[in-house]
């Protein structure tokens, strides 16, 4: 165990939490509370938290918490970046990179704007497709991003090493979004620069897919802001659906949201899956 400051933590996790009104991250407000922001058992929920860990938490005990469990109180409690490395530090653990990986910090603006996403499916992203956030209807809709790290957890390379990806999408539609990915990949790489990260993944996938080989060399090059999806649902079928990107700032992170015109089947279906939820989800989250 590192040098937790177990008392400090346990102060600045009360603050940050008493500080959060419910309405700001999509919880109802209620008539009941005896507190101005957030119960215990409500930032162990979005953090995905048992509540009894995080009362030991805020209670000055247990044990040190893992960089994940660190990310995920920093996403629930809506930190900004100074509180989320303060977080990090009282807890002695070191600074993960901001933008990538399960430890990364979302970020603030995208985060408020996907808390007031409660009526269509929503989540964060980073350039190199990995979920960091999502909405529980994205979930219901996509399913909740697989526990992996490194390159794996992008879906782009999932898309093309791993066949079970692609039951997301109707067979039809893969070349379109085969396409739609390397000219968004093109992009980000020529964004990046020399990027050692997107360096290995184009390397490891032109050796693990000839179809991803052949469409690199073609050099197309598009970042993909807006597309019409047909998404494969266990339970509803094929529901299709709009989807959108919002970048942030340093384009390193995307607010994906899917929706569907009024009257349309798709709205319907989208409207049907808030009540069913994710109790019959067979598919993998795209990022």
């Amino acid at each position: 165990m590192g040098d937790v400051n177990h008392s400090v933590l346990a102060a600045f996790l009360k603050s940050r939490r008493n500080r959060i009104r419910p309405s700001d991250v999509g919880l109802p407000s209620g008539p009941r509370r005896r507190v101005p922001g957030l119960r215990r058992e409500e930032v162990a929920h979005l953090a995905g938290l048992s509540a009894d860990y995080y009362t030991e938490l805020e209670r000055g005990r247990g044990a040190q918490p893992s960089a994940q469990v660190l990310a995920a109180l920093a996403r629930a409690l809506r930190l900004n970046g100074d509180e989320r490395d303060h977080l990090f530090h009282l807890a002695d653990r070191p600074i993960p990179p901001a933008a990538h990986g399960p430890t990364a910090h979302v970020q603030p603006g995208l985060l408020r704007l996907l808390d007031q996403l409660t009526a269509t499916p929503a989540q964060v992203i980073t350039d190199l497709h990995e979920t960091l956030v999502q909405n529980p209807l994205a979930a219901a809709l996509i399913g909740p991003p697989p526990a992996l790290r490194g390159p794996e957890a992008s879906f782009v390379h999932r898309w093309f090493t791993d066949p079970e990806a692609r039951r997301l999408y109707p067979p039809e539609d893969h070349p379109h979004h085969s396409r739609v990915f390397v000219a968004d990949l093109q992009a980000v790489a020529a964004r990046r620069g020399s990027d050692r990260e997107v360096s290995r993944m184009v390397a490891v996938l032109r050796g693990r897919s000839r179809e991803f080989a052949t469409l690199w060399d073609t050099h197309d090059v598009a970042l993909r802001r807006a597309d019409h999806k047909r998404i494969v649902h266990s339970a509803l079928g094929v529901i299709e659906l709009d989807c959108h990107n919002l970048f942030s700032e340093d384009g390193l992170q995307r607010l994906l949201w899917f929706s569907a015109p009024p009257g349309t089947e798709g709205a319907a279906q989208l409207s049907l899956l808030s009540v069913i939820g994710t109790q019959d989800m067979t598919t993998s989250t795209p990022a």
